[in-house]
């Protein structure tokens, strides 16, 4: 990237990802680079656009403007067997239903619960249940 970026994106950034702000690592140009997928939390962003996280590793390196990439989690409810459970980011989610259903038989119940909670995970709905309307 050539220079800085102008004020308005930095203050864009400064307003998507406040402080608080939990945030997954999607890519990082360092070789010091937390793995990619990590979790972590924003601490602050700079006057040059760089958030800087508490990465969940303990690490701490921030992400740059246009070098670095992120994006924030997407926290869903899942209601299984009655069951309720929090999930911090929805991609967690849909790849553990996806490995339940891949060790079902794909005619059982209990597969076609997992199925009914990854479709609506799929469709973006904040709270998805294995009960049928």
């Amino acid at each position: 990237m050539n220079g800085f970026p102008r004020r308005e994106i930095v203050e864009k950034i400064k307003e998507e990802y406040p402080s608080g702000t939990r945030i997954v690592l999607l890519s990082m140009r360092d070789v010091q680079a937390p793995p990619i997928g990590t979790k972590g939390t924003v601490e602050f962003v700079d006057d040059i656009g760089t958030i800087h996280p508490t990465w969940d590793t303990g690490d701490s390196l921030g992400i740059v403007y246009g070098e670095d990439s992120c994006r924030k989690t997407d926290p869903v409810k899942v209601t299984c067997y009655n069951k309720e459970e929090e999930w911090e980011d929805r991609m967690d989610a849909v790849a553990f239903y996806k490995e339940c259903m891949a060790g079902c038989d794909p005619s059982s119940s209990e597969y076609s619960r997992y199925r009914t909670i990854n479709e609506q995970l799929q469709r973006g709905l904040k709270e998805a249940t294995d009960e049928t309307v």
